[in-house]
């Protein structure tokens, strides 16, 4: 295979990835709209998103080591199906409980294609660069959480039909990713499939325990945005507009993307440094920005959040692609894209209750409290634990 062929391949491939995840991110600003129609309530919302968590996890978790027994392309080809066939029903809904299934669906058709297309890319990048394979994988993943919420607003807003015309949209997306799967190079392997709980290789356990601690309170803070945020945009500025709450969304995740490929070339152990005092940051400016009810604060601290998110979900993936042992990649790198939707989906969670019980500013300025603080006793605990590790070197020497 050319290197022509192969560079198309990965490109491709991290198409693929983007697509699925616009996908699954076009109902966000639509929620509200959702409400309205069909009666219900913000913790509704956030149950809503936490069935597509819940059923995300275990489909991560059977999906990534089948792959690496029986080949990426065995497994994403139904996936891609199972995302059509969720776009097709929130486009057909007609009350709360085809919401439920559209996300199901979702939930199932992602989780069976995150871990194996996070290994593909980097199987398929052209000169073997596995940290150059996790930016791409990356800022294809915030890119998708970011594109969903902006175009879903852009084509309601703006277009006929507005709660049918993104999915069609994300259907006709979806065919040259069924093409580009459907062409991946067959897989050989010696390794057998068998249901089994989740394993960390030893030698990388301490890797995979801070790069995933890390990375859950980075994606609690995108759980928040991908359910509430928009309204909490809408009740700020006093409008209606779907764009404004879908860009708001999408402003924390463009940060994102631009500091993943600002901080591109550097050490995993310095991009979450860097980046998780800007999450905490920028929480703290979230909550400040509710209790003075201001939206230009507002703005700062997404951006501000999306930056550190960017880095910390960078440094993470980075550090467990380079130590996930040949043969496990999709196995490793499924169970720590589990931490990170845990970290989208339980905090969420728990905000829609406490919405629903003392209101919508009060439950998110204490989840981006509590949140914060954890940022901070986590980067505490890295700045230890790299202390700790240099004076065993001095002393050994």
């Amino acid at each position: 295979m050319s290197k022509t062929v192969g560079g198309l391949r990965f490109w491709a491939t991290g198409y693929t990835l983007l697509v699925l995840l616009t996908g699954t991110n076009l109902p966000t600003p639509l929620y509200h709209g959702y409400q309205q129609k069909f009666g219900f309530s913000p913790l509704t919302v956030t149950l809503i998103f936490a069935v597509y968590v819940a059923v995300l996890i275990p489909s991560l978790l059977i999906a990534g080591p089948l792959s690496d027994a029986v080949g990426r392309r065995r497994v994403l080809l139904p996936a891609v199906a199972l995302a059509m066939l969720g776009a097709l029903a929130f486009a057909l809904a007609q009350n709360v409980v085809w919401l439920f299934a559209a996300r199901i669906v979702q939930g199932a058709a992602l989780g069976a294609a995150s871990g194996p297309l996070t290994a593909a890319l980097t199987e398929l990048e052209p000169h073997g660069d596995r940290r150059r394979a996790s930016l791409v994988s990356t800022v294809a993943s915030v890119g998708g959480l970011g594109t969903g919420p902006v175009l879903a607003g852009l084509l309601a807003q703006y277009f006929p039909a507005p709660r049918v015309t993104p999915f069609v949209l994300e259907i006709v997306l979806l065919i040259p990713a069924a093409v580009t799967i459907a062409r991946l190079p067959a897989t050989t392997t010696t390794t057998r499939w068998r249901p089994r709980r989740p394993q960390i290789p030893a030698a990388m356990r301490d890797i995979f325990a801070t790069s995933g601690t890390a990375g859950f309170l980075a994606f609690a803070v995108v759980g928040l945005s991908l359910t509430l945020i928009p309204t909490y945009v809408a009740t700020l500025s006093g409008s209606r507009n779907l764009l404004l709450g879908g860009a708001a969304v999408a402003s924390v995740l463009a940060c994102s993307a631009v500091a993943q490929v600002a901080g591109y070339g550097r050490s995993a152990r310095a991009l979450q440094l860097s980046g998780l005092p800007l999450v905490a940051a920028g929480l703290v400016l979230l909550a400040v920005a509710g209790s003075v009810s201001s939206l230009p604060l507002l703005l700062v601290a997404t951006v501000t959040a999306g930056v550190g998110h960017g880095l910390v979900f960078l440094g993470g993936l980075t550090a467990v692609n380079h130590a996930a042992p040949a043969g496990r990649h999709a196995e490793v790198a499924s169970t720590f894209l589990v931490v990170l939707y845990l970290g989208t989906g339980v905090p969420a969670v728990g905000v829609g209750f406490l919405a629903t019980a003392s209101g919508l500013f009060t439950a998110v300025q204490v989840f981006a409290i509590a949140v914060a603080v954890l940022c901070l006793i986590v980067l505490a605990a890295l700045i230890r634990r790299r202390a700790t590790a240099a004076e065993i070197e001095s002393g050994a020497a």
